[in-house]
C-alpha cells in the first residue's frame, strides 16, 4: 500500500513536470530547462505533492477538496493545465490518456457518492 501511494506521488509529480515544460517551452520560449518563474512552479508543485495527506485518496489536485497552493502559484498552475492539458496529448499521449481515464472515474465515483 505504501508503495502504491509512493508510485502515485511520483506519477503525479512526474506529469506536473513535463506540463510545466511543455508551457514554459511554448509560452516562453525557452529552449532548454526552464525559466526562473516555472522552475519555481515546478519545486512548488513538488514539495505539495511530496506534503499532501490526501494522496491515498484523491486522484489530482483539480478534485481535492482541500486547495494547499497559495493564490498566485494555484493561479499559475491552473494557467499551465488550461495550456498544458489539452496539448499532452500529442507530446505524452500515454500520460495523457491515462488522465483522462482517471478523470472519467473519480467523475462517475463522485456522482455515485451524491446519490447516496
Amino acid at each position: 500500500m505504501r508503495n502504491d501511494i509512493s508510485d502515485k506521488r511520483e506519477r503525479e509529480k512526474r506529469i506536473v513536470s513535463e506540463m510545466i515544460q511543455l508551457y514554459c517551452r511554448k509560452q516562453h520560449k525557452t529552449k532548454e530547462g526552464l525559466c526562473p518563474s516555472c522552475a519555481k512552479l515546478k519545486q512548488y508543485a513538488k514539495q505539495r505533492s511530496d506534503h499532501c495527506p490526501f494522496m491515498e485518496s484523491k486522484t489530482f489536485c483539480s478534485n481535492c477538496k482541500v486547495h494547499c497552493y497559495k493564490p498566485e502559484m494555484r493561479e499559475q498552475i491552473r494557467s499551465v493545465m488550461r495550456f498544458s492539458g489539452p496539448r499532452m496529448i500529442f507530446y505524452h499521449p500515454v500520460m495523457a490518456i491515462r488522465h483522462l481515464i482517471e478523470s472519467k472515474r473519480e467523475k462517475k465515483r463522485q456522482e455515485k457518492q451524491s446519490r447516496k
